[in-house]
């Protein structure tokens, strides 16, 4: 039998053995702040895209909005007030809408979310917003006091409809040929199946 001094050093070596492996154990509690940083050191801004075509018309979109709310803010007096109401409701939105896929874009938060088609998207937005801005400047210009309020949110609203209809023309090319690349990818993966059959069918024939 074991004496209690016998017994106490046992139990200390094994405290000290567990802390030891506790220690030297990949389970650490630093394990989720770290997956944390990694997640918050993904996002960076994408400075290509800003220089390419399509970030540089949507930072003006975003910009001429932005001026084009400010200028229809401005307006003290209105009879009637539906073209004003109608042109602030559509330069805040798109202003929003739009800024918030610029920032999905340069932060490549897209790529972190791959089931949604953001060319469609986008797409979907720039037209939406061509229609909705000029129809609003249209219907402005026809119902207006001729203040200089009114009058510049007018040109703006025609401006960045201009700069949408561009950004929607760009659009529908890159969806277009998006969807000729990923037919031509499916077609080339239909062909290669169909040579692999018809290899093996024919390798069978032979054994035969």
């Amino acid at each position: 039998m074991r004496t209690t001094e016998e017994t106490e050093g046992f139990d200390g070596e094994a405290s000290n053995t567990s802390m030891i492996s506790g220690a030297s154990s990949p389970y650490q509690p630093t394990t989720e702040p770290v997956h944390a940083l990694n997640v918050l050191g993904g996002l960076r801004c994408d400075l290509e895209y800003l220089r390419s075509y399509f970030g540089i018309l949507k930072a003006v979109e975003v910009v001429l909005s932005i001026i084009g709310f400010i200028c229809i803010e401005t307006v003290m007096m209105c009879s009637p007030c539906g073209g004003v109401y109608f042109f602030e409701f559509v330069s805040c939105s798109a202003s929003v809408v739009t800024g918030v896929l610029l920032l999905i874009f340069c932060l490549n938060i897209h790529t972190k979310v791959p089931h949604i088609n953001w060319n469609l998207t986008d797409l979907g937005n720039t037209a939406i917003s061509t229609l909705f801005f000029f129809l609003s400047s249209l219907v402005l210009a026809c119902i207006n006091q001729e203040t200089d309020a009114e009058i510049a949110a007018v040109v703006f609203g025609f401006l960045v409809s201009g700069v949408f209809g561009l950004n929607t023309f760009l659009a529908v090319r890159r969806y277009r040929r998006g969807n000729g690349s990923q037919g031509a990818a499916q077609a080339n993966d239909y062909i290669r199946a169909r040579t692999a059959s018809r290899g093996e069918m024919e390798a069978r024939s032979e054994i035969a």
